[in-house]
């Protein structure tokens, strides 16, 4: 009787075990899906979405795959939804199309300019996209700049992606937005959503723009020369009042609206030279203390103040000027306070008069002159934000250069 129910025991765990891995041999085996890392969103030529599938090897979307450099394949398919176009493109393909790994969402400037909210709300709504991938808006189509990103120093496409705004911390000139962050921001009644402004080089040049320039704010085309192609280039941002894009902000204003959101660990900036006319000078910046935002409400318009406090080496060296002197040091000091408050109302300003969109989440400091959310909700922050007024006030201690030093 025991050698029977033992017999029995052993049937039961042999079926248990077959049951629990026999998906690995289904439709969810690796070699029946398609790993998609980039999607794009067009309008078509019916008015409906054109949408582009970046897919890549599946051994690529992991770093233990394999480090050889693998072209990704792309397929476009025009679709009245995007279920609708993962479903005909799962029937094309003979594959399951895995959103999983998509790390990059693209709309084109033309369709984000119509209103992609149900694009949104679809995404976010399936639980296969992450909120961590990237959004962006192309100045081009979608496809265009899907075809155009090229990873110059990783092999893989997929690290690419993951690693491409990560200079964003030092720089200044684009952002981390998140189609999660981009969600959250819709949806939200003291904010409003951005993505990161993409578009490809339009004309030949042998180096990436530096705009650092006062004088020189606007995005340049690149041109790749070991190539011989042109490449997709991220600098500036992208503007939504809710699901509709507005406008874009350049580099010198994407690295304003880094230091209001306290994002940066670092920047290079270039001020007029207080010593020598038509010239500027290069400071590396670095925060001293958290930005801080103070909001109240006068003559029922908002009044916003903003402190920033810096301190900052000097890049560029004239051998004709000492900069230990503390005279000098004083004047570059000031020059650099009066450009960053400058460029900081200037960007503000903006976003308030001319665009209406609170991409800073400043609502929130403003929520506390209420004492019931319903006063604030009656208040339309949305609605009150281009009447803002901003007082603005930098403070920045300006030391010598980094390794030139009087002994």
């Amino acid at each position: 009787m025991n050698n029977l129910l033992k017999k029995f025991f052993i049937i039961i765990l042999i079926i248990v075990f077959l049951i629990a891995f026999s998906s690995s041999y289904q439709s969810s085996n690796i070699g029946n899906v398609a790993v998609v890392v980039a999607m794009g969103f067009d309008i078509s030529d019916t008015n409906n979405l054109n949408i582009t599938f970046q897919f890549t090897n599946a051994s690529s979307v992991s770093d233990t795959g394999s480090s050889e450099k693998t072209e990704p394949t792309l397929f476009s398919i025009d679709a009245p939804s995007i279920s609708s176009a993962i479903n005909l493109m799962n029937t094309n393909i003979g594959k399951e199309v895995n959103l999983s790994h998509c790390k990059l969402i693209v709309f084109s400037e033309e369709l984000a300019s119509r209103g992609i909210e149900e694009e949104i709300y679809t995404l976010s709504n399936n639980p296969d996209v992450r909120p961590s991938a990237n959004i962006v808006v192309s100045k081009s189509t979608a496809k265009t700049y899907i075809e155009n990103s090229k990873p110059t120093l990783d092999n893989l496409i997929t690290k690419y992606y993951e690693t491409f705004v990560n200079s964003s911390q030092f720089t200044g000139y684009n952002s981390n937005a998140t189609i999660g962050d981009f969600f959250y921001s819709m949806t939200c009644d003291a904010c409003e959503p951005y993505a990161m402004l993409g578009g490809i080089s339009s004309q030949n040049s042998s180096s990436l723009s530096n705009s650092s320039s006062p004088t020189d704010n606007t995005i340049k085309s690149t041109f790749n020369p070991a190539s011989g192609q042109y490449i997709s280039e991220n600098t500036g941002l992208a503007v939504f009042k809710g699901s509709t894009f507005v406008g874009e902000l350049n580099e010198i204003e994407n690295l304003c609206f880094m230091i209001v959101n306290n994002k940066l660990s670092g920047f290079l900036v270039s001020i007029p030279n207080p010593l020598k006319n038509d010239s500027f000078i290069d400071v590396y910046m670095t925060p001293v203390l958290n930005t801080k935002v103070d909001a109240k409400i006068v003559n029922d318009s908002p009044f916003i103040s903003i402190d920033c406090n810096f301190s900052g080496r000097v890049y560029s060296i004239d051998e004709s000027v000492n900069y230990s002197d503390i005279d000098t040091l004083k004047q570059i000091s000031n020059s650099c306070n009066s450009y960053l408050e400058s460029i900081l109302s200037d960007y503000l300003y903006k976003t308030s008069k001319e665009l209406n969109a609170d991409i800073n989440k400043l609502g929130k400091f403003i929520r506390k002159n209420f004492l019931t959310e319903s006063d604030y909700q009656n208040y339309n922050w949305s609605s009150k934000y281009k009447d803002t007024f901003f007082d603005i006030d930098v403070d920045c201690s300006i030391k010598s250069s980094f390794l030139l030093t009087r002994t």
